[in-house]
């Protein structure tokens, strides 16, 4: 959660008024908001930009939702227990004095923050459109703010901005059709690891034993390989999505995983250069928060948005109230890599919402969670608990996770069983045991379409999620 962000925002959408059209909005994207409580609140707002794009789409103007952010920055919003912790965690950090004063030294009755300077922006974005933002006041202004920092972005760098609207990845797991972002983001690894999955008897192992939990890890390793190998910003690098979701090539890189834990794994396709480059393990003190919607005539969103690290950069633009995200972490210096830093590139990054379809095109349900390279590994694992295992969707998101990190390293909720993760440290893998309900494994979200019609809800308790129905 954040507050006030400059931030990188991208969503599935899904209509059903406009011929069923799919959509997949997605960006290295500049986004006004302002997090409450309930995250909740910062997803209905979406920003004015994506407002912009909406409201000549969906039934109901999103400006509307994006005045009201602005008076939540002007009456202000509590600090709930988590989110104090969490700021008082980042605070350590590099934070400048800009963000902490926003943070804690204009607190209201209610012990929150109000955040007028925000207040203002948002109010300029709800009543002159994207454009506001890009081509206005609150661009000029933090353009002078980086420059007098020793940063890059300028005016004429905010006016060319352009939000991408393109053609979500498609793949197929347990009789529904799955869409996901495709590159810079990381949902061809989704799809890669679901498409080796298929490839194993996961129901007959049982949930969670050694053997599940040992096969879903090295199809991780698998996946990621691939993934840190190729994903980028595609208007840089010819991608060879095609081949790396080809089933045949999946089928056969499905079979590699061995009896013990692999500490290393190549990738399956390597390019005319070959590289080395590994993304790194994030912690739990990110700045991502995903919502979604489903309304009564069908139509869906699955979003995420996310500053990177906690509160970003660490910055914060005094006369906006922006603080300004740090997504160029994701990029490589590695020369011969596709995600090798250049101007006017998107770096790779971690966020993949997912929308699930029936086979006749129909919507079945929204998913995701923030979390970095947990969002895939925990999808596939609540994807599983509903329709291998017979949970509902609150069960499957409330069922123990693991997460594995880079090498032989392996986290894992202190509900699974001590005798399982004995099985799993003989086989090589380094268990390390996660007490209580953390955000080390994500805080998904799911709206799940019932064959009744019904709409089922699902919040994760181990952030602060909610359920609501209007």
């Amino acid at each position: 959660m954040g507050l006030g962000l400059v931030s990188g925002g991208v969503a599935l959408a899904y209509e059903v008024l406009w011929a069923r059209e799919l959509l997949n909005l997605l960006g290295s994207t500049t986004r006004a908001s302002a997090a409450t409580l309930a995250a909740f609140m910062a997803g209905l707002a979406l920003g004015a930009w994506f407002a912009g794009r909406l409201s000549t789409r969906l039934a109901r103007p999103l400006w509307i939702y994006t005045a009201a952010e602005g008076l939540l920055a002007i009456f202000g919003f509590s600090f709930s227990e988590i989110l104090a912790q969490l700021a008082g965690v980042i605070s350590g950090a590099a934070l400048t004095l800009g963000v902490l004063a926003a943070l804690l030294l204009v607190p209201t009755l209610l012990m929150g923050a109000v955040l007028p300077a925000l207040a203002a922006t948002l109010e300029r974005i709800a009543r002159g459109g994207k454009d506001a933002f890009y081509r206005g006041v609150p661009a000029e202004a933090i353009s002078a703010f980086l420059e007098r920092e020793g940063g890059y972005l300028r005016v004429a760098d905010f006016a060319a901005h352009e939000t991408t609207w393109t053609t979500p990845v498609e793949g197929s797991y347990l009789d529904h059709r799955i869409l996901v972002l495709p590159p810079n983001s990381q949902g061809i690894a989704q799809l890669a690891l679901m498409g080796m999955a298929s490839e194993h008897d996961l129901a007959a192992m049982g949930h969670n034993t050694a053997d599940y939990l040992h096969t879903l890890i090295e199809l991780k390793k698998l996946a990621f390989a691939d993934r840190d190998r190729w994903v980028s910003d595609p208007e840089f690098t010819d991608l060879p999505i095609d081949e790396l979701l080809d089933a045949e090539y999946l089928r056969k890189r499905a079979v590699k995983i061995g009896a013990n834990a692999a500490e290393y794994v190549a990738p399956g396709i390597e390019g005319p250069v070959s590289t080395d480059t590994q993304q790194g393990d994030a912690d739990d003190s990110g700045d991502t928060v995903y919502i979604t919607a489903v309304d009564e005539w069908g139509n869906a969103v699955s979003w995420i948005q996310s500053l990177f690290a906690g509160f970003g950069s660490g910055l914060l633009e005094p006369e906006t109230g922006v603080v300004l995200q740090n997504r160029g972490s994701g990029f490589t210096l590695e020369p011969n890599h596709p995600d090798v830093v250049a101007p006017g590139k998107r770096p790779y990054h971690t966020l993949t919402p997912l929308m699930a379809l029936n086979p006749d095109g129909s919507l079945a349900f929204t998913l995701g969670t923030p979390g970095g390279d947990s969002q895939t590994q925990s999808l596939i694992q609540i994807v599983n608990n509903m329709f291998l295992f017979g949970m509902t969707p609150q069960a499957a998101i409330e069922a123990p996770r693991f997460r594995s990190n880079n090498g032989l390293r392996v986290s894992f909720e202190d509900r699974i069983p001590a005798d399982v993760l004995s099985d799993l440290s003989a086989r090589g893998h380094e268990p390390r045991v996660i007490h209580g309900w953390t955000a080390t494994f994500g805080g998904a979200h799911m709206i799940r379409v019932e064959p009744s019609g019904t709409l089922t809800a699902a919040a994760d308790p181990r952030r602060e999620a909610y359920g609501m129905a209007y």
